[in-house]
Order: C-alpha cells, then sequence, then structure tokens
C-alpha cells in the first residue's frame, strides 16, 4: 500500500475507531471526576484525622496537581482483552499473552515431582526452596558464555524479588568508603536509591553525559589525574580504591543502548590494578538481543563481555582480544518484562554474593519469591533457551524500524516543526519515499524496506514533544494506549510519549499509530498558525 493509500486507510479507520473511542474516553473522565469528587471527601475527613501531616501531604499533590504532573493508576486492563491497542507495556516479546507459554507453565506446575508449589514458606535465609537454587544454578549457566579464561573469575546467581531490590541491595553494600561511583545521568532511580545509601561519599559520586564516551573519559581523567583530589587519584591508580560504573545496556525512556564495549575499553586500558568495574542493568534487554547460538541473553552476551570478570573479550575464540579483558563485575536480568515473569537474577562473582546474602537488606529481610513465579521464569527461558523467542525478537526489531522510518517520512511530507512532535537524533532514518514498501508482515520483508537506522533497532520509540498529554489522549481516542512521561521521570524539555512495541502488534498498528500521530501533529500546527495571525492581525 503506498503513502497516499495508507492515508485514506487510516481516515475510514479513524472514524471507525472514533466511535467506540469517544463514549470511552468519557467514561474515562466521569471516572476521574468521581475519582476526584470521592478523594476530596476522603481528603476533607483526613483533614481532622492527620492534622498538620495531611496537610503537608495535601499541599504537595496539589502542587503536583497545578503542575500537570500528579501520577494516578491507569484504568484497571488485561492484557489481551483489551480493546486499545497497547504501546505502553514492558511485554516486549508478546509473552504475557502466549498460549505456549501458558502451556507450559501449566504442565510444569502440574509435575508430580514439584512438591511445594505454593508460596516461598519465607526468607531464602530461614527456607532455601530446591526450585530457587535450581533456577540459579541454570542461570549461571545460559548467560555465561561457554569455555573458561585461565584469569576469569566465575559467575554466580542469586535471586531478588525484583531488579529494584537487586540495584538497591548492589549499590548500598558493595562499594566502600573511599571508592568511586561513576554513573551515566540517565540510570534508574533503584540504582539512585542505592548509591545515597551507600558508604561512598557523595563528592565520589560522578555521572557523565548519557552515552557519550567523551563524557565518560573526561571523567575519567579528572579522577586519575589529580584534578578532583590528588589522594583521590593516587588511591585509584594504586589499585588501594575501587571505582564502579552504571549503565543500563538498554534505557527504558529513551531507547537508547549503552556504548558497553567503548566504556569497557576505556576501563582495562586506564586502570591497570584491575580496579575498575563495570555493573549492566539489563532489564529491557533480557529476552531481545543475544547471539545466533544463545538468543535472548541480553547485551553483555551479544558483545562479547560475558565470560566472566578478567575474561577476553569477544563472541567467539576466533574475535577475542588478547588486548582487552571484561571488567563486567556484575549484570542484572529482570524477568518481568520480555519474559512475562517477575523477579531478577544478578550475576556476580562468588565473594560479592556471599556479601549480598550477608549484607544485603532487601534480600535478607524479605520473603522470597514464591513458586508460581519461580516456575513461569522456568518455563520463559525454556522457551528462550530453546530459540522459540528469536523470531519473536526479529520481529519486534524490524516492526521497530518500520515505524522510525514510516513516521519520519510522514512527519516530512506533512512538514510538521520537530518543535511539534520529532524523533530524537539516534532515530532520524534519511528521509526517502516509502511507496514502495512491501504490504507482508513478514519480519524479513519489514527489515528490507527499512532504511537502516543509525542506532540500532530497540522496541523503545520516544515521541519527543512539549505537549506529551495532549498526544497521548489524541491517540487514546483513537484506540491506542501510549502513555506521556514528564519531569520529574524525565528531565525538563525532554517530555515524550513513550511508544513501546511488542512482537503482537503489527504493521497496521504502527500505520495507524504513525497516523495519529501526524493528525494531531497537523492539528497543533494549524492552531498554531491561526494563534499567528491572531497576534499578527493584533499589532496591526
Amino acid at each position: 500500500m503506498n503513502t497516499r493509500g495508507v492515508r485514506r486507510a487510516l481516515v475510514l479507520q479513524s472514524e471507525k475507531v472514533r466511535s467506540y473511542a469517544m463514549p470511552l474516553m468519557k467514561k474515562i473522565e466521569d471516572s476521574l471526576q468521581t475519582s476526584n469528587e470521592n478523594t476530596s471527601t476522603r481528603l476533607s475527613g483526613e483533614a481532622y484525622q492527620l492534622g498538620s501531616l495531611g496537610s503537608k501531604l495535601r499541599t504537595a499533590l496539589e502542587s503536583r496537581e497545578a503542575r500537570s504532573i500528579r501520577r494516578r493508576l491507569p484504568e484497571p486492563s488485561v492484557l489481551g482483552k483489551q480493546s486499545l491497542i497497547d504501546f505502553t507495556s514492558n511485554d516486549y516479546l508478546s509473552l504475557s499473552t502466549s498460549p505456549l507459554l501458558r502451556r507450559r507453565f501449566l504442565e510444569k506446575i502440574a509435575e508430580e515431582d514439584r512438591g511445594q508449589i505454593l508460596g516461598s514458606a519465607g526468607s531464602r535465609l530461614l527456607v532455601n526452596p530446591d526450585a530457587h537454587d535450581r533456577l540459579e544454578r541454570r542461570m549461571e549457566i545460559v548467560f555465561s558464555r561457554p569455555g573458561h579464561d585461565e584469569h576469569s573469575t566465575p559467575q554466580v546467581g542469586i535471586l531478588f524479588n525484583s531488579g529494584f531490590d537487586a540495584n538497591v541491595s548492589f549499590f548500598t553494600c558493595i562499594p566502600q568508603s573511599g571508592d568511586v561511583l561513576i554513573l551515566d545521568e540517565y540510570i534508574h532511580a533503584s540504582v539512585w536509591d542505592g548509591v545515597r545509601a551507600s558508604r561512598v561519599a557523595q563528592d565520589c559520586v560522578k555521572t557523565f553525559e548519557h552515552n557519550s564516551i567523551e563524557s565518560f573519559s573526561a571523567v575519567l581523567e579528572s579522577l586519575l589525574n589529580d584534578v578532583i583530589s590528588p589522594s583521590l587519584a593516587g588511591r585509584l591508580r594504586d589499585g588501594i580504591s575501587s571505582l564502579f560504573v552504571a549503565v543500563e545496556s538498554l534505557y527504558s525512556m529513551d531507547g537508547t543502548l549503552a556504548p558497553l564495549r567503548e566504556i569497557n575499553k576505556l576501563l582495562a586500558k586506564l586502570f591497570l590494578m584491575q580496579n575498575a568495574y563495570l555493573i549492566v542493568d539489563e532489564a529491557h534487554a533480557t529476552g531481545i538481543y543475544g547471539t545466533p547460538s544463545r538468543p535472548g541473553c541480553g547485551r553483555v552476551s551479544q558483545l562479547g563481555l560475558d565470560g566472566g570478570l578478567g575474561s577476553r573479550v569477544g563472541v567467539t575464540a576466533r574475535d577475542m582480544d588478547d588486548g582487552e579483558n571484561s571488567r563486567v563485575l556484575a549484570r542484572l536480568h529482570t524477568f518481568g518484562k520480555a519474559l512475562a515473569g517477575s523477579g531478577a537474577i544478578l550475576l556476580t562473582t562468588p565473594l560479592l554474593t556471599s556479601y549480598l546474602i550477608n549484607y544485603a537488606r532487601p534480600l535478607i529481610y524479605t520473603t522470597a519469591l514464591a513458586h508460581p513465579n519461580v516456575v513461569l521464569a522456568e518455563a520463559a527461558f525454556d522457551l528462550m533457551v530453546e530459540g522459540e523467542t528469536e523470531n519473536l525478537s526479529a520481529h519486534l526489531l524490524a516492526l521497530s524500524a518500520y515505524l522510525a522510518n514510516l513516521l519520519q517520512s510522514e512527519l516530512h511530507q506533512a512538514r510538521i516543526s520537530p518543535e511539534v512532535v520529532c524523533l530524537p537524533p539516534h532515530l532520524l532514518p534519511p528521509v526517502r519515499n516509502l511507496d514502495s514498501c512491501s504490504p507482508s508482515p513478514d519480519s524479513q520483508l519489514l527489515s528490507q524496506s527499512s532504511v537502516p537506522l543509525p542506532h540500532p533497532a530497540t522496541p523503545i520509540t520516544p515521541l519527543l514533544t512539549p505537549h506529551p498529554r495532549l498526544l497521548s489522549t489524541h491517540l487514546l481516542t483513537l484506540g491506542m494506549n501510549a502513555r506521556p512521561i514528564t519531569w520529574p521521570t524525565v528531565p525538563h524539555g525532554k517530555e515524550r510519549v513513550r511508544v513501546c512495541l511488542h512482537s503482537g502488534n503489527t504493521r497496521k498498528d504502527i500505520e495507524t499509530l504513525v497516523g495519529g500521530v501526524v493528525e494531531w501533529a497537523g492539528q497543533m500546527k494549524e492552531k498554531d498558525l491561526i494563534m499567528d495571525s491572531l497576534q499578527t492581525q493584533s499589532k496591526l
């Protein structure tokens, strides 16, 4: 279908969708009004009971309301049964509605030799269920590169109830007094929470510009060359103090991929005492990226950094670099996004694992993952290891490339200013005519019909706009759920509608989304022209 045909189809579909979407919007507005009235009633009753505390909390919420940044839970929904097209959940491989995963899970949970199937009976330090231990041992094998280098360190897995708990545990416990932490400026809030509770002095916590090797290199040089503190520089050079670098392999708000190899190379080159370490959060990359022989194992594996601390870097023995060793000390894989489960595993050295078991409060003082969560993780990893998710991932990334190409082309043809809505620079493809794009939904054809992007495709596409709530609301009226993201989740001036794609999405879904965005942008453009005209007339 050519571009003109796509637009005609979108107009027809838009009229159909509006017929059911407008009543839905009215229902949501009525629900919000009722919710606000009920909240006001409850707050008036609370005012007497909570006194000064209630006044302070209410003032804070009213401030957020006035700035349009107050958070609320969305309308309850069930994936797979909702009428809206899902562009917001982290269910990247659409496994949460997969009949195959459901069948595997039910088969496993019903196995006769599986004794306990409910709960977990307490903290891992009180009871250590066999299912949990088996999953940890299996994950160590799945996520570690086969073979063992002479100087590499074994990788041991420890389960956590969430990726948040794992990050808080690691950064609270492992860095010691006198050490240094360097964080990507867009690192997850859980890392920040752990860092603030750590033993590391705040003047030894540094940030670098997002994904900028130049900025990262400048921070390292300032630390090593006595610019910040001569005594600290000496401790780092002599290996007395350690340096930890925290990044996400795939950033959840921007859809950008960390330059892991470049960061690792700098750490290996500049810290000759082997006292610089890289910690990688793979929460949004798990299940999507990997190697042909080990799909879904994440970006660390895809880039050959998964042999353990001190191992040679490379995916195969043939391409391993003798001059560089892996500085990846720990990596976090979560089960709650692409793998449709719950929980997380932290892979690190035996010594650090033992230390966490002794000092990590989110691990010690909480009930362990329930057995059904562990069984579901087993079933999801079965599919991943067997290659069942590889085609899902390929289709997902092909859709992402198609979205970037089609949207940029349509915005360009409609002469939409980037000040209204635009893609971020790393997703801007060369503009070309897409009339020749094949309508086939096949993943291979999708890839062939897309212009190669300057940045590898990811399932996350931010639509940058100063009016994210208006755009999100417009898409909702067209039957699409794409959520607005504003400060404090993202910096001021970086507001966006965050689009998360899924393997269950289709090419038609992408065209509907692009049509909705361009339609809204055109309406905003017309409003701006009218306002400009009125302002011009008022000056005459």
